[in-house]
């Protein structure tokens, strides 16, 4: 039943998303230039929480904008009701809801849909990750100077030292193809489906990595944090990689050279 509620929660949500999609809805700011909400972000949430708690009433909250519902369980959902908001906001179809959900601390499903793509990426801890309903896996390049990778950028402290500009201007320079998408759980599956072979940020949010770094280690890959231990979503910075690559990633963006 867990499961089964995930995936109608995404769908739901996503439903909502397409049904508003190129429309007239109000838009405002949150703290800093560009960081956005929407109407839609809060219906496409409200639409999301209905459905889990029909289900599971006694479960704990974590979501972007309704932030916590602090319930004693040893189950949490947490939910990005739309992940790529600026992107929504502009027309631009690369977005999703982002659903991930821990027991006793540690994740063991996720779910992100992309309902303009129609792309359904499930992972349940041990059996693998599915883009609509076809496993997948991370792709198998072993150097960063081969690769293709993605990051994202935060509203804050892009100048400093071994921080996003300065990652970026080393691994672009080299010729190393680096992609900004503008949704880090989008960022993250297409990792795991071997799109891409690394994704890097420094500053995330649980609700943004939830489900996408499951996604990853399911295919096959590897996640840390900027120096390599393993991932907590509860921290900010993330590598996310095939797990060939990720070693040297790790290096480079701690002050190493391409």
């Amino acid at each position: 039943m867990l499961k089964q509620t995930l995936i109608k929660a995404a769908e739901t949500g996503g439903a909502i998303m397409k049904d508003y999609f190129d429309k007239s809805f109000v838009i405002s700011n949150k703290e800093g230039i560009n960081n956005l909400v929407t109407e839609v972000d809060h219906k496409s949430e409200e639409a999301i929480f209905k459905v889990i708690k029909e289900q599971f009433p006694e479960h704990y909250i974590l979501s972007e904008e309704a932030g916590e519902i602090i319930q004693d369980s040893n189950y949490k959902w947490i939910i990005d009701p739309i992940d790529g908001t600026v992107n929504y906001a502009n027309g631009i179809p690369i977005c999703c809801v982002s659903i991930g959900l821990e027991k006793d601390g540690k994740m063991i499903l996720g779910a992100v849909f992309n309902p303009f793509l129609n792309e359904f990426f499930l992972a349940e801890r041990g059996k693998g990750a599915t883009l609509n309903n076809k496993p997948i896996h991370v792709s198998n390049k072993t150097e960063v100077i081969k690769s293709c990778m993605v990051t994202g950028f935060p509203y804050t402290y892009l100048d400093a030292p071994n921080g996003p500009l300065d990652v970026f201007d080393k691994l672009i320079r080299k010729g190393v193809p680096v992609r900004r998408l503008g949704s880090a759980a989008i960022d993250l599956c297409w990792v795991a489906a071997g799109r891409f072979d690394a994704f890097y940020e420094h500053k995330l949010q649980a609700w943004d990595s939830a489900a996408g770094f499951l996604m990853v280690e399911e295919a096959g890959g590897k996640v840390t944090d900027l120096i390599g231990n393993y991932y907590n979503p509860y921290q900010p910075g993330i590598i996310a990689s095939n797990g060939k690559v990720h070693d040297e990633l790790v290096r480079i963006v701690n002050g190493g050279k391409v």
